[in-house]
């Protein structure tokens, strides 16, 4: 990497900083090693042991996120928080907008849902985009050159299946065997009998997301309940207050109006933790006492928290295609 653009990373990075400390968030610098993560399936970790002096070893793992720290402080402290630190994912390809070591921004707003840190991040992304280029000039695949600057456009993932997959996602979620019909349609080939969640995914990964390559910055809103992850849900019963923010395609955030119920945290909890058990490449422990944090003598503040990943943003604002051009050192 030349010396202009790690001059431009630091310099983004600082004005990062800049906006967080300018809004009274606290700033915070947690571990990156854990002897428990919190149970996601959808992710593989790395394990690293600790070697002890007097012989033996105790099993650690780099953190994919570092929430299992950062609510911790938030309960405790009731404040809202933001961080700048190394991340760790095993088991995906690094390539384009990969990499197995990467920066993350994680920033949790107390008082506050997900519609809120969408105005939050808004403000960041204007913030950043007018001290930027905040646009990328050349395109691919015929798109259209497109802005980074906000205001985003919004979507709920509903509005985004019937635009994008030509169907009425609700409404063949809960018809037997329609989702699978509709994959088929859309020229996809599932296994009989795939379960929902799957088939979802399968749907917006080769039908949905790929054509968001060809708008602006965009929040996906309104995720199905079906969809298991720690968001609060909606009062429609279908959908949890969850948004990712994509541009040209690639996503950038994910957020939540965090879940604060210590029963539905236990539930979630459980589940992942036993999903971990059955088919985890690198199983890992998990606290079974960290929904507590969710019962004390005072409840969890009701809050919001959104996952940036920064190199994603810092390629975004430098016009580059992929995070190698941004990373120091790449894998």
């Amino acid at each position: 990497m030349d010396i202009e653009t790690l001059a431009e990373r630091a310099r983004i990075i600082r004005l990062v900083r800049s906006f967080f400390d300018g809004r009274g968030y606290l700033e915070l610098d947690t571990p990156l090693l854990s002897r428990d993560l919190i149970p996601e399936s959808c992710l593989e970790v790395f394990r690293a042991d600790r070697v002890l002096p007097g012989g033996g070893t105790e099993p650690l793992w780099l953190i994919p996120s570092p929430e299992v720290w950062m609510k911790r402080v938030i309960a405790r402290h009731r404040a809202s928080v933001f961080q700048v630190c190394k991340c760790f994912r095993n088991g995906e390809s690094a390539g384009l907008l990969h990499s197995p070591e990467f920066s993350m921004l994680e920033y949790y707003t107390v008082s506050a849902g997900y519609m809120d840190s969408l105005a939050v991040t808004e403000d960041l992304v204007a913030f950043l985009s007018e001290r930027t280029d905040g646009s990328w000039e050349e395109t691919t695949d015929g798109a259209p050159a497109a802005s980074f600057r906000p205001p985003f456009e919004r979507l709920t993932v509903a509005e985004a299946f019937a635009r994008f997959a030509g169907f009425d996602l609700f409404a063949a979620a809960r018809t037997p065997g329609a989702m699978e019909a509709e994959a088929r349609r859309l020229g996809l080939d599932p296994a009989p009998g795939t379960a929902t969640v799957v088939l979802y995914d399968l749907i917006f990964i080769h039908a949905v997301e790929p054509r968001l390559r060809r708008l602006g910055p965009v929040a996906l809103l309104d995720y199905p309940a079906f969809v298991p992850c720690l968001a609060r849900p909606s009062a429609d019963g279908l959908t949890v207050e969850r948004w990712e923010l994509y541009f040209r395609g690639i996503e950038l955030a994910n957020c939540f109006s965090e879940e604060t119920d210590p029963a539905r945290v236990r539930a979630f909890f459980e589940s992942e933790a036993a999903e971990k058990e059955a088919r985890a490449l690198v199983p890992h422990a998990v606290d079974a006492d960290y929904w507590k944090l969710f019962d004390g003598s005072e409840p969890f503040p009701r809050c919001s928290g959104v996952a940036v990943g920064l190199d994603r943003l810092i390629m975004a604002l430098m016009g580059k295609r992929s995070i190698g051009g941004v990373l120091p050192f790449a894998l």
